[in-house]
């Protein structure tokens, strides 16, 4: 078994804006709620290779691992790996960005499968995932709306 999210969230404010503040690796500590800590670690033309740490859970766990991800900047689309796997066999992550009438919008594809032996299953990761990834879309939505207000606005 493997799992799999899809989620999209309309973001009102200009692509450039939007590509710009979600590419920002190092800043995802600001723009993630869940990041204590996002570390560049090596950057090639468009693929960017760094270290997340989430904060500590509730038994003082933090989780961290090496991810990378290859961005085309003219089609608005990013592919994500993790190159440190942890607890999955693998996670890949689309993201893809369009420019409608009503804003962009970002969609986030997850597959992934966890390893055999652990407390949870594919389909209670999925759940994890979907939910969390609403959480930090809706934050996401609301940190670059308000940039994007801040920049509109007469100085």
């Amino acid at each position: 078994m493997s799992g799999h999210v899809d989620n999209t969230i309309v973001i009102d404010a200009p692509m450039p804006l939007v590509w710009q503040m979600t590419n920002d690796v190092a800043s995802w500590t600001t723009l993630y709620s869940e990041y204590a800590e996002a570390t560049v670690l090596e950057r090639e033309g468009n693929r960017v290779r760094f270290r997340l740490s989430l904060h500590p859970d509730a038994n003082g766990t933090t989780w961290s691992w090496v991810s990378e991800r290859i961005s085309d900047p003219d089609a608005h689309v990013v592919h994500s790996r993790r190159v440190e796997t942890g607890n999955f066999k693998y996670m890949w992550i689309y993201w893809e960005f369009l420019q409608e009438d009503d804003g962009v919008h970002m969609r986030w594809v997850q597959d992934f499968e966890l390893k055999p032996g652990l407390p949870m299953d594919d389909a209670a990761m999925t759940t994890r995932l979907d939910t969390n990834s609403r959480t930090q879309m809706r934050r996401i939505k609301e940190q670059i709306e308000t940039a994007a207000r801040r920049t509109a606005a007469p100085h």
